[in-house]
Order: structure tokens, then C-alpha cells, then sequence
């Protein structure tokens, strides 16, 4: 009986920690960096002449991808979008702007421009 109470205890913890995992990769109940339900605001350019993709490390949730995307949007002529099963930041560009500032904004949002996808 002792036996049967230390499983079903066990199953118990062993499901909320799944489900809990599945939320977390969906950028659900928090995520690793502080979640929650919040989107950034879209940026739309009017005219896209240069399009480049980065490769950033550091993203693992819905969270992490949202504030890479904001921090980019934040540059004046320029437009980011994310794909975070990639970890690739692709950037359209609607005038020249130095790639070091892309650079800059990424670090300072927590995490890692490591190049330029070819």
C-alpha cells in the first residue's frame, strides 16, 4: 500500500514537471526570463532595401525571442524578426545601418550576436 501511495505521488510530480516543460518551451507561464504573455510591438517598413540574417545564441523561449525582436525594432530603419528554432535574426533594413549596432542592441537584451548566416 506504502508502495502504490509513493507511485502515484511520484506520476504526480513526474506530470506537472512535463507539462510545466511543455509551457515553458511554448513561452508559456513565464518562461526562463520572465514570459508571460506580453508581444512586442510589429514593425513595418515602408520600403526594404538590404535584408541580412544573424545567428544569436542565448534564446530558448517565446520571452527571449520577443525581447531580441523589440531591442532591434528600438534602431531607427531597420525591422527584426526572429525564428527561434533556428536562432536566426533576420533584419530588413529600409536604410544603411552599421551592423555593430544591431550587435550592441542584441548584447544589451542578454544575449549573443555570434556572425552573419551566409
Amino acid at each position: 500500500m506504502e508502495n502504490a501511495i509513493i507511485l502515484v505521488i511520484v506520476l504526480v510530480v513526474a506530470g506537472i514537471a512535463a507539462v510545466s516543460t511543455w509551457n515553458h518551451f511554448r513561452g508559456k507561464g513565464g518562461g526562463c526570463c520572465g514570459g508571460g504573455g506580453y508581444r512586442p510591438r510589429r514593425k513595418k517598413l515602408d520600403h526594404v532595401v538590404a535584408e541580412k540574417t544573424f545567428l544569436v545564441e542565448g534564446m530558448t523561449c517565446e520571452h527571449c525571442k520577443n525581447r531580441v525582436e523589440e531591442a532591434v525594432n528600438d534602431l531607427h530603419g531597420v525591422s527584426g524578426r526572429v525564428n527561434l528554432k533556428k536562432g536566426e535574426l533576420t533584419v530588413s533594413y529600409a536604410q544603411p545601418v552599421d551592423d555593430q549596432l544591431i550587435r550592441q542592441k542584441v548584447e544589451r537584451a542578454g544575449y549573443r550576436l555570434v556572425g552573419e548566416k551566409p
